[in-house]
């Protein structure tokens, strides 16, 4: 049997097990996103490939076939809990937050017009259950690091884009997890640190400085009485009779 080479279940972000009317509920939505009509979000080639994910999956003998002959592209890997500990107290909690953020940014890379995640899809690439997902999927949010959809898909926001770029040469267990724990990415600092010293989640500061209006009209007002005071030779003025009166 032939092996496909596009997923178009997780083109269309929906289970494996999705019937036929999530099916078209989802397709009508990704149509009048990509439909070339559409002047912001048009786009031919992913309509042309969405309308081929629908006409497979709505019909059920080439439904059945492809189903029979697809094999994804995480076949045959094992999830991260197999090498990464999910369960410890709190390093276990900081891992699971770096596992979640390094899964979308892994999608938001390969795949940025549909960068959305489901948390079964989460759930299988960590290998652990969502029942312990929830405080991590709460942090992320409040941290502006993740958003969810109103269908319960996650994405990447570019706070949190900058934190994996930013952090992935500081914690080498997120550099590991952005490199599937086989070889570095280019031009990885962290490649030949150990997997061990884990560092909590660091907060860039807010480097910007606001200038003080008011300090700075102070400033200017003396500066101008001083300039006032003084002849151009430098000696004080000596107030005139006139003036004193």
């Amino acid at each position: 049997m032939e092996v496909k080479s596009s997923d178009y279940y997780e083109f269309l972000q929906i289970s494996r097990h999705a019937d036929d009317e999530t099916i078209h509920r989802v397709y009508r939505f990704l149509a009048a996103r990509y439909h070339p009509d559409n002047a912001t979000t048009g786009n031919a080639e992913m309509f042309e490939q969405l309308k081929t994910a629908h006409d497979v999956l709505s019909d059920p003998d080439r439904r059945s076939e492809y189903d029979a002959g697809f094999i994804t592209e995480t076949d045959g890997k094992p999830p991260l809990s197999s090498a990464i500990d999910f369960l410890d107290t709190l390093n276990g909690e900081l891992n699971r937050r770096l596992a979640v953020l390094a899964v979308l940014y892994f999608r938001r890379r390969s795949n940025p017009h549909t960068p959305e995640v489901s948390l079964a899809e989460i759930e299988t690439r960590m290998g652990f259950p969502r029942d312990y997902l929830d405080f991590t999927v709460w942090y992320l949010m409040k941290k502006g690091y993740i958003t969810r959809a109103d269908n319960s898909d996650f994405t990447l926001t570019a706070p949190g884009v900058d934190f994996v770029e930013t952090q992935r040469t500081n914690i080498p267990i997120l550099n590991k997890m952005l490199t599937n724990g086989d070889s570095p990415a280019p031009g990885s600092e962290a490649q030949d640190q150990p997997d061990s010293g884990f560092r909590p989640m660091i907060v860039l500061p807010d480097m910007t400085v606001i200038a003080d209006r008011r300090a700075t009209g102070r400033d200017r007002r003396a500066n101008a009485a001083a300039r006032l005071a003084t002849t151009t030779d430098g000696h004080a003025k000596v107030p005139s009779r006139r003036a004193a009166d």
